[in-house]
């Protein structure tokens, strides 16, 4: 699994509390990190804020994603504190597939990724 996370501590907050409950994870703090993380480990998961610095927002983000041969396969989770409906609609148009507002609620994070389908 791979958090992209431009704020340090949260990335690493949600890195722990998903460690804790037994997943692997990777912490990327910028899209261009991320994008280049997920291309090397090629992870399930793909936990993205969608407000990133830089060039390459979390939008960016999932339509690279989706359009790579291989990362197209990882299930993509944007994270933002915009949760209105125009925002969740705006994450799915942009290639994720669940929208998640911030803080998550890390139990309905763990149930939702233990429902999965595999890939």
């Amino acid at each position: 699994m791979l958090v992209i996370e431009d704020n340090n501590d949260a990335a690493e907050w949600l890195a722990e509390a998903l460690r804790f409950s037994g997943h692997e994870v990777s912490v990327a703090f910028d899209g261009a990190s991320g994008l280049a993380k997920a291309r090397e480990l090629d992870p399930d998961v793909i936990l993205c804020d969608i407000g990133l610095p830089g060039a390459i927002d979390g939008y960016a983000v999932a339509r690279t994603l989706q359009q790579d041969a291989v990362l197209a396969n990882a299930y993509r989770i944007a994270l933002s504190g915009y949760a209105q409906p125009e925002d969740q609609e705006r994450a799915r148009n942009a290639g994720f597939e669940t929208h998640i507002a911030k803080p998550p609620d890390l139990g309905a994070l763990v149930r939702l990724l233990a429902e999965l389908p595999r890939r």
